[in-house]
């Protein structure tokens, strides 16, 4: 079960005390931040996209969407997200509940800057009933982040 991988991955960093599950889903945006209380804009949501044979991880503020021209300006090539089967196989959590976290190995995650008008943000744990309030510093060393980007833009 991915929640397992995602509770594990914070178990050994001795943080398995600040994994939160619900029983409500918290499986888009909206529902997140109804189960925490929270305005939207601070879920991390985890956006998946095919690179190649792989795919790749984008962390973004809940109300930003992705910038075509600015995806491809930044990695070359067209922004294609993988089917729900493709991210289950690829990443290892289901969509709703995909995070950087306990995830398989070989998947780059970049930080989306529209993350960072928040001190804190909740990204999943791999299910989609779960989340866990991180600052911005933990969120980039615990995801593994290669690098912050600029791939989003915010609504007007």
């Amino acid at each position: 079960m991915s929640i397992e991988k995602g509770r594990a991955y914070f178990r050994e960093l001795g943080m398995e005390d600040r994994v939160m599950e619900f029983d409500v889903s918290s499986a888009t945006v909206e529902l997140a931040a109804q189960a925490l209380g929270v305005e939207g804009a601070r879920i991390a949501k985890t956006l998946s996209f095919m690179n190649g044979e792989g795919c790749m991880l984008i962390l973004a503020a809940g109300d930003a969407r992705i910038d075509n021209r600015k995806f491809k300006d930044k990695f070359h090539f067209k922004a294609k997200m993988p089917t729900a089967d493709e991210v289950l196989r690829l990443v290892g959590h289901p969509v709703g509940g995909v995070c950087p976290f306990g995830i398989n190995d070989g998947i780059d995650v970049y930080l989306d800057e529209s993350l960072k008008r928040f001190k804190t943000v909740f990204p999943a744990v791999g299910s989609g009933s779960s989340a866990i309030e991180l600052d911005l510093d933990e969120l980039f060393r615990y995801s593994k982040a290669i690098e912050w980007i600029d791939v989003c833009k915010l609504p007007e």
